[in-house]
C-alpha cells in the first residue's frame, strides 16, 4: 500500500479554489489575506453520512471557540455544491462548505488515496485535518483521524 502525500508542519499549503454551497468560488490565499485568521481545513468523505455528519455538528457547536481562537474553519468533500447546500441547511451548518469533486485539492493536501476499508484496500477519502498559518504555511496535520472525538482532540491539541 503506498502511502499518499503527508503535508508536515511548516510546509507551504497547497493554495486552492473550489467552490462553496452556493456555487461561488473560494481561494485559500484570499481567506487567509481577507480574515487575517487561521484556516482549518477538514477534509470528510461524503456529506450527509453518519460519521460526517458527526463531525460537522461538532464542528458547527464548537465553531465559536475556533472564532474566538482566530481561525475560520472550512470543511472540503468531493462532494458537488447542491448536496453540499442540502448538507448545511439539513443540519444548521455555519461555515463554509467547499466541493472538490476532481478531488485535485483533496490529493493536494494528502486527504486523498489508499486506506484500508474493512480490511480491503480502496481509493478514497482520508479523514484529515490541517490547520493553516496566516503566513500559509502548514501549523499541524492530522491524517486518518476519527469522526467522533476528532474536533476535542483538535480544540486540545490547539489549546482552546
Amino acid at each position: 500500500m503506498s502511502d499518499p502525500i503527508r503535508l508536515q508542519p511548516g510546509d507551504q499549503a497547497p493554495d486552492f479554489t473550489l467552490n462553496d454551497a452556493d456555487g461561488k468560488p473560494v481561494t485559500l490565499s484570499q481567506v487567509l489575506a481577507e480574515t487575517g485568521k487561521r484556516v482549518v481545513l477538514y477534509f470528510y468523505p461524503a456529506a450527509m453520512t453518519p460519521g460526517c455528519t458527526t463531525e460537522a455538528c461538532d464542528f458547527r457547536d464548537n465553531l465559536r471557540e475556533f472564532d474566538a481562537a482566530g481561525m475560520t474553519v472550512l470543511g472540503i468533500s468531493p462532494d458537488k455544491s447542491d448536496k453540499l447546500a442540502e448538507f448545511r441547511d439539513k443540519e444548521g451548518l455555519t461555515f463554509t462548505l467547499l466541493g472538490d469533486p476532481g478531488k485535485e485539492t483533496l490529493s493536494a493536501y494528502g486527504a486523498f488515496g489508499e486506506k484500508k476499508n474493512y480490511g480491503r484496500v480502496v481509493q478514497g477519502v482520508i479523514r484529515s485535518t490541517v490547520v493553516v498559518g496566516t503566513d500559509g504555511k502548514v501549523e499541524k496535520a492530522f491524517y486518518n483521524v476519527k469522526a467522533t472525538g476528532h474536533v476535542d482532540r483538535l480544540k486540545r491539541d490547539l489549546g482552546l
